[in-house]
C-alpha cells in the first residue's frame, strides 16, 4: 500500500481476513457465505478494501497469497466504480492497472481471470442488456461466466456489493431494479443461469440497507462493524461543525453570504500560513454555495450577480477564469456580470485546484466527496435540512488525511443558513446524526463552539513549557515492538535526526536474531524442529478387499518438502518478522547455504519464547531510541510529528511525549459559563468563559487568590490536553487533570497539576495511583501534582484538603494502595490545606 492505514482500518482488515477464513471453513453448494462490512461514510472503506484485495493476492502478515484469486466489484453506478478503480490504482502499490478491468459490453469470456478485480454495475445487467444475452459476437453471458468462476473456484471467488452509495437515484424504480440485479448474486437467478455466489463481501455504510438487501437468504451472514467513534478519533474527520444563522427573522440572506465569504476568506489565510509554515502542498479552501431553484425565465431565484459583487469585493480583486464553478444540468456555461461560470461534473471538483467557489441546487450526489469544502452557505429553505444534512456530511473530511494540531481553526466545517431559527437549526443536527457519514465530535452554533488563542500576555509562559510532558493512549490496534522499533529507526535516519539509527537498529536486531537461534540450538531442540520442516512421515492404509478390512502399513515413507514450500514458509516468517527482516538476516549469512538460513528463520518464528524476547529486547529499545531523540521530533513539522505520534501510540507500553500546546484551540460555551481572569487562551477581546462546576470553580478562585500567574483549563480528550495514564481493572486507560495552574518564583515557572475529585466514584483510587506513578516518573518537571477533595475542617466550614504525589512521602503511601478506604485514611493523615 501507498498509505498507511490508521488503526481503527487495521482492526477491519485483521476482522475481514479472520471472517473469510471462517467462511471459507464453513461454505458449502447449500450453505452460501456473505460477509457484511459496514464502516461510515468517511472511514476509508474502499482504502481498506484495497489492502484486503493486496494480501489476499499478494500475502501477509498472516497469510499466503493466492495470485489466481478473482474478484468482482458490484455497484450501481459506472461513475462510482471508475472513482473506485481509480483509488485502487493510486493506493496500491502491488495491484497492477491492467489487473483492474471495466466489464463493458463487448466483454466475453468463459471464465473470469486470475489475479483481476472486474469492476461491474447494475446498469450493464438489465435483461435488455448486451451483457446479458448471447449473439454472434457473444459465447457466453456475464451470468455464465460468473457461474462458471463460482464453480471453478468458489474459494478463490469473492464478489464484493458496493452498497455504500445507494440512494443517488432520482426515482424508487431505479433504485429497486438497482436492487434487484444486486440481490441475483446472493440469492441466484434460475431464469438467467446464475448460481448463489460462494462469497459475498457487502460494502456498506449503513447496516441497516445492506440487512433488507440479503433478506430472505438462506447464505450464513457475518459481520465487521467499524466503530464510529474510532473513525473520529483518527483525525481523518473535522472535529466540529460549526451552524450560523441570524438572531432576527428579517431578509438577510446577503448579510450571512458576505459571512460566509469572509469565514472561507479566513480559512484560506489559515490554510496559506500553516501550509508555508510546515512546507506542506497548498490546501485551497472551496466555498459551497446552495442556490434556490429557478424557473422558466431564470436559472435560480437567488441573485448569483449580487454573490459575484460580494464575493470580488471581499477578494479585493476581480475573480479569475475557473475560479467560481457550478453544478447546474443543462446549462454549461452562464456569464454573470462579467464572470463566465462554467459547468463542473461533481467529481472533478476536489482536483480541480484552481476552483474556489461552487454553486449549485440539489444534484451533488451522496457519492460526492471534497475534503476542500470547508465553508457552505444555503440559500434555501428550512424544509430542505435533509439534504442540507447530506451534503454536509460529504464535507467533513480533513484536507490532508489527519487533525491539525496547531490551529483548531483547520479542523471545523462552518456552515451559513440565512433561513433557519434556533428550532429548525435542530433539524439540520437532527438530520447530521441520522445520516450515514461519521459526525464529528461536536455540532453546535457559532454561539457555542468558539476557537480561542493564545492569550499574549502570557507569552512567556509559554515559552517556559518546552521541559514538560503528557501522554497519548487511544484506541489503536497495538503493534509488535519489533516492527514498531524498526519503522521508528527509519523514521529518524529519514528525517536526519539520527542518520545511523536504522542502520544500527537493524544489526541490533540481526544479532538478537543470532542469539536465539544459538540458544535454540544449544537447547538440543533445533534438529528435532528442522526435521519437522524439512521432512514428514507418509504413513500407509490398504484396504484388503478379500478379508473386507481395513490394514495399516507400519512401513513408512519419508517425503522431503521442496525447496519451493520452504521458500514459501520463509516469506511467511518474513511477515511475521516484518520489515524485510528475514531476507536481511538471509543477506548476513549469505557464504552459508541458503536453505539452511531459510530454515533457522522458520524455526526462529515459531519459537514463542524466542519471539518474545526478542520483542521484548525489541519494546525497550523503541522506548530508549524514542527517549534520546524526542526533542529532535518536537522540532519537526506536523505531519512528520504525526507519524512519530501513531508509532508511540501503537506501542504496548504508554510513552511520554513532549507537551506542546496549539496557537488555538477549540472551546465550547454554554449558558451557565462565568468569565474568569488570567487564562492561558481567551477570545478575541482578551476574555475567557466557561462552566466550571463548583469544585473547580472554588479551587482556581483560591488559586488565583493566592497569587498564581494564569491557569488552564484541561478539557477532557482533545488532542492538545494533558493525558495521564492510569490502570483500572488490567487496562490502561486516561484521565484528564481539571486545571493547570502556573505559579512563579526565583527560578521560573512552576506547573502545577490539581484535579478536584469527588472521592464517591468509583475511580478514585485507580486515579491517585496513577497520579502517583506519574510525579514518581516525573517529578521533576512539574510542581503540585494534587488530588483535592472539599470536606469540612476543624472550624466547622468547607475546605479544600490537597494530596500532594509530588510529595515522595505522600506517593509512596499512595501507590500501593488497592481501595477508595484506603485513600480515604490517607487523605485524613496527610491531605493539607492551602487556603
Amino acid at each position: 500500500m501507498r498509505v498507511t492505514l490508521f488503526p481503527f482500518q487495521e482492526t477491519a482488515l485483521a476482522e475481514l481476513h479472520e471472517k473469510i477464513n471462517k467462511a471459507h471453513l464453513m461454505w458449502s453448494e447449500k450453505d452460501p457465505q456473505v460477509i457484511s462490512f459496514s464502516a461510515p461514510t468517511g472511514s476509508g472503506k474502499t482504502i481498506i478494501m484495497t489492502a484486503l484485495f493486496e494480501e489476499i493476492l499478494y500475502g501477509g502478515s498472516d497469510n499466503i497469497g493466492d495470485p489466481n484469486s478473482v474478484f468482482v466489484w458490484l455497484s450501481d453506478s459506472p461513475e462510482l466504480n471508475e472513482q473506485t478503480r481509480l483509488k485502487i490504482e493510486s493506493k496500491s502499490d502491488k495491484i497492477r492497472v491492467r489487473d483492474l478491468v471495466t466489464v463493458d459490453s463487448n466483454f466475453d469470456a468463459e471464465y473470469l481471470e486470475g489475479g483481476r478485480i472486474h469492476f461491474i454495475n447494475t446498469q450493464k445487467l438489465g435483461s435488455d442488456k448486451l451483457l446479458t444475452t448471447k449473439s454472434d459476437t457473444r459465447q457466453y453471458t456475464i451470468w455464465e461466466t460468473l457461474t462458471n468462476t463460482a464453480k471453478r473456484i468458489p474459494k478463490q471467488f469473492y464478489v464484493v456489493i458496493d452498497e455504500a452509495h445507494r440512494g443517488t437515484y432520482t426515482s424508487a424504480q431505479a433504485e429497486n431494479k438497482a436492487q434487484s440485479i444486486m440481490q441475483k448474486f446472493i440469492k441466484g437467478s434460475e431464469e438467467d443461469g446464475l448460481c448463489i455466489m460462494p462469497l459475498v463481501i457487502g460494502v456498506t455504510a449503513t447496516p441497516q440497507r445492506f440487512d433488507n438487501l440479503i433478506a430472505g437468504t438462506t447464505s450464513t451472514v457475518q459481520k465487521v462493524i467499524v466503530p464510529p467513534e474510532q473513525v473520529r478519533e483518527s483525525g481523518l474527520l473535522k472535529d466540529r461543525i460549526i451552524i450560523h444563522y441570524p438572531d432576527i427573522q428579517l431578509g438577510a440572506d446577503m448579510t450571512m453570504f458576505k459571512g460566509a465569504v469572509e469565514n472561507w476568506l479566513n480559512k484560506c489565510a489559515h490554510w496559506k500560513a500553516y501550509c508555508e509554515r510546515e512546507n506542506e502542498k497548498m490546501v485551497n479552501p472551496i466555498l459551497v454555495v446552495q442556490v434556490e431553484d429557478g424557473n422558466e425565465r431564470e436559472i435560480t431565484r437567488t441573485d448569483l450577480g449580487i454573490c459575484i459583487d460580494l464575493l470580488e469585493e471581499a477578494m479585493v480583486r476581480k475573480l479569475l477564469p475557473g475560479e467560481v464553478v457550478h453544478t447546474f444540468n443543462d446549462y454549461g456555461t452562464i456569464k454573470v456580470r462579467d464572470v463566465e461560470i462554467h459547468q463542473i461534473e461533481a467529481s472533478r471538483i476536489e482536483d480541480e485546484e484552481n476552483v474556489k467557489v461552487v454553486f449549485f441546487k440539489m444534484n451533488l450526489s451522496t457519492g460526492w466527496d471534497c475534503p476542500r469544502a470547508e465553508t457552505m452557505m444555503s440559500f434555501r429553505s428550512a424544509q430542505d435540512y435533509t439534504y442540507i444534512a447530506q451534503l454536509l456530511g460529504r464535507m467533513i473530511r480533513t484536507p490532508l488525511a489527519r487533525r491539525i494540531a496547531s490551529d483548531a481553526e483547520l479542523n471545523n466545517v462552518s456552515l451559513f443558513l440565512p433561513y433557519f431559527d434556533k428550532d429548525t437549526v435542530k433539524n439540520v443536527v437532527n438530520a447530521l446524526h441520522d445520516s450515514e457519514s461519521v459526525m464529528p465530535t461536536e455540532t453546535g452554533t457559532n454561539k457555542e463552539l468558539i476557537t480561542l488563542g493564545r492569550n499574549l500576555a502570557y507569552s512567556d509562559v509559554f515559552d517556559s513549557m518546552d521541559k514538560l510532558i503528557t501522554y497519548r493512549l487511544d484506541s489503536s490496534r497495538k503493534q509488535a515492538p519489533l516492527k514498531l522499533l524498526i519503522q521508528l529507526s527509519r523514521a529518524l535516519t529519514m528525517d536526519g535526526i539520527d542518520l545511523e539509527a536504522q542502520k544500527a537498529v537493524k544489526n541490533a536486531v540481526l544479532s538478537k536474531m543470532d542469539e536465539e537461534i544459538a540458544r535454540i540450538k544449544e537447547s538440543g531442540d533445533f534438529d528435532g524442529r528442522v526435521a519437522s520442516i524439512t521432512g514428514f512421515a507418509l504413513n500407509t492404509l490398504t484396504f484388503d478387499y478379500g478379508e473386507n478390512a481395513y490394514s495399516f502399513d507400519e512401513a513408512t515413507q519419508t517425503m522431503t518438502v521442496t525447496e519451493f514450500d520452504i521458500s514459501r514458509h520463509f516469506e511467511q516468517a518474513g511477515r511475521i518478522l516484518g520489515e524485510g527482516l528475514h531476507k536481511e538476516y538471509w543477506i548476513r549469512h549469505s557464504t552459508r547455504d541458503h536453505i539452511e538460513v531459510k530454515i533457522e528463520v522458520i524455526v526462529l518464528t515459531s519459537d514463542t519464547a524466542a519471539m518474545e524476547r526478542i520483542n521484548a529486547f525489541a519494546e525497550e529499545k523503541f522506548i530508549s531510541l524514542y527517549e534520546n531523540n524526542k526533542r529532535s521530533i518536537a522540532r519537526l513539522n506536523e505531519a512528520r510529528k504525526n507519524i512519530y505520534e501513531r508509532l508511540i501510540n501503537a506501542s504496548v507500553q504508554p510513552i511520554a511525549i513532549p507537551w506542546v500546546l496549539p496557537d488555538s484551540i477549540d472551546f465550547s460555551v454554554s449558558d451557565n459559563s462565568i468569565k474568569i481572569d488570567r487564562h492561558l487562551y481567551c477570545s478575541e477581546d482578551g476574555t475567557f468563559q466557561a462552566s466550571l462546576n463548583p469544585w473547580e470553580k472554588g479551587v482556581i478562585e483560591e488559586e488565583l487568590k493566592n497569587g498564581a500567574v494564569c491557569w488552564l483549563r484541561n478539557l477532557d480528550r482533545k488532542k492538545w490536553s494533558l493525558e495521564i495514564p492510569y490502570e483500572v481493572g488490567g487496562v490502561i486507560t486516561s484521565m484528564f487533570p481539571d486545571l493547570v495552574v502556573v505559579r512563579a518564583d526565583a527560578q521560573g515557572y512552576i506547573f502545577d497539576i490539581l484535579e478536584p475529585h469527588d472521592p464517591s466514584r468509583k475511580d478514585n483510587y485507580p486515579k491517585a495511583v496513577g497520579l502517583a506513578k506519574f510525579a514518581e516518573k516525573h517529578w521533576d518537571k512539574f510542581g503540585r501534582i494534587q488530588l483535592i477533595r472539599q470536606k469540612k475542617g476543624l472550624d466547622g466550614r468547607e475546605h479544600f484538603y490537597r494530596l500532594d504525589m509530588a510529595k515522595v512521602a505522600v506517593r509512596n503511601k499512595v501507590r500501593g494502595i488497592t481501595s477508595n478506604e484506603e485513600l480515604d485514611r490517607i487523605f485524613d493523615t496527610d491531605a493539607e490545606r492551602e487556603d
